[in-house]
């Protein structure tokens, strides 16, 4: 009986550690990538390999870069358990306010009335499967007290603008959503689906979004590049 005991003890550890492994994997992996964000941030300077400039493409794909900086975090990223990151985050390592943001893509740009940091532009057409229609979504374009960094071509309540790739559309800023309360200075970029009436979904949640990798040809999904930083011409 004692030994049937431990037996059956043994086997519950190893279920509950495996159980616990496949919760906190994604977290575990997404570490490194993490350090690799934070020496950048504290010494850009010594990262000049990583960085991508603004309006560059690594291969014959559809979409630009938006802005200049290292490609930190990427699409399925896991930051605690149970949280999915929506696209990519774009690092310059510089101030508030001074690198450059650009659309990716043609399209309709939008800004909702209440939206102080981001913007979203509407494309038709997906280059990749031209039959659906996708919207590019960018976020943090302000300062930490949400003073916007948006060019003001693109005021609140704007609808229905055509802009073309390598627009202006503003500045890399800080603002978390919570007035005084920074993110590091970045632009978070991803692509949405359509609702299939004419709107675009919940960015918030990933199973609303794409996977960037094909239109930007970089390794931008977390699940096939789970700790690197994704560069050009990546293995």
């Amino acid at each position: 009986m004692r030994k049937r005991w431990i037996g059956w003890s043994i086997f519950i550890l190893i279920v509950l550690f495996i159980g616990l492994y496949l919760v906190l994997k994604d977290s575990i992996l997404s570490i490194n990538r993490s350090r690799k964000v934070m020496a950048f941030l504290r010494h850009p300077e010594d990262y000049g390999e990583v960085i991508l400039p603004a309006c560059s493409r690594c291969e014959e794909v559809p979409f630009i870069l938006p802005t200049e900086g290292m490609i930190g975090f990427i699409w399925d990223d896991s930051f605690r358990p149970g949280h999915h990151h929506t696209g990519i985050d774009i690092f310059s390592g510089q101030e508030v306010g001074t690198t450059a943001v650009y659309a990716a893509y043609d399209g309709y740009l939008a800004r909702q009335m209440d939206w102080k940091s981001s913007l979203i532009i509407r494309i038709p057409s997906d280059p990749l499967q031209p039959d659906r229609q996708i919207w590019t979504y960018y976020t943090h374009l302000a300062d930490p007290f949400g003073d916007s960094l948006i060019v003001a071509d693109f005021p609140p309540g704007t609808s229905e603008v055509f802009v073309t790739a390598g627009t202006l559309l503003g500045y890399q800023g800080n603002y978390s959503g919570v007035y005084g309360k920074p993110t590091g200075v970045h632009l978070h970029f991803s692509i949405v689906k359509d609702d299939g009436k004419g709107q675009f979904l919940n960015e918030l949640e990933i199973r609303n979004t794409l996977d960037p990798s094909p239109y930007f040809g970089l390794s931008l999904n977390a699940n096939e590049n789970p700790d690197h930083i994704p560069v050009c011409n990546q293995p």
